[in-house]
C-alpha cells in the first residue's frame, strides 16, 4: 500500500502560530513534520515579514532572534508558490463569503489548488476564512 502524503495549503495565521508560541503551535510543529507537500504563497509570506517587521521596528525582540524568525521563513517545510487565484473565483466567491481582501485571496487560491489537488487542505486559524473553507468544500487541517 502506497503510503499517502498530505498537500497543506498554509495560511498566515497558521505561519505565524509556527514562528510565535500560541495555543496553535504544538500541532502546527507537528503538521509541519508531516510527510507531503507544504504550500506557502507569497501572500503569506509578505503578511508574515509584515508582522516580523513591525517587532523589529518596535523593538520587541532582539536582532538576533528576528534573524532567526527570517531564517525560518526561508527554512522550513514549505514549497513557496508564486500563484495568482482565479479572477473568476475571487469575484463569485465575494458574493458568498463576508471575508477581508486576504482572507478572500487565500480562498479563491486554495480553491484555485484544489483543481491540480483534489485532496488540498488548507491549515488556518482564522475563523472566516475556515466557515468559508468548509463551506467551499475544502477540508481543514486537524490538529488532534
Amino acid at each position: 500500500m502506497a503510503e499517502k502524503y498530505s498537500v497543506i495549503y498554509w495560511d498566515s495565521t497558521a505561519l505565524l502560530s509556527y514562528l510565535f508560541r500560541d495555543e496553535h503551535s504544538e500541532g502546527v510543529m507537528k503538521k509541519s513534520r508531516q510527510k507531503g507537500v507544504h504550500l506557502l504563497t507569497s501572500l503569506a509570506i509578505a503578511e508574515v515579514y509584515t508582522v516580523i517587521s513591525r517587532i523589529q521596528r518596535e523593538s520587541m525582540l532582539s536582532e538576533m532572534i528576528i534573524d532567526s524568525l527570517f531564517e525560518l521563513l526561508l527554512t522550513g517545510p514549505w514549497s513557496r508558490l508564486n500563484i495568482m487565484p482565479d479572477s473568476l473565483a475571487m469575484k463569485e466567491l465575494a458574493t458568498k463569503w463576508p471575508l477581508k481582501g486576504s482572507g478572500l485571496w487565500h480562498l479563491a487560491t486554495a480553491k484555485t489548488l484544489q483543481r491540480e489537488f483534489p485532496e488540498l487542505m488548507i491549515l488556518t486559524f482564522d475563523r472566516e476564512l475556515a466557515r468559508a473553507s468548509r463551506g467551499e468544500k475544502l477540508k481543514l487541517v486537524s490538529l488532534q
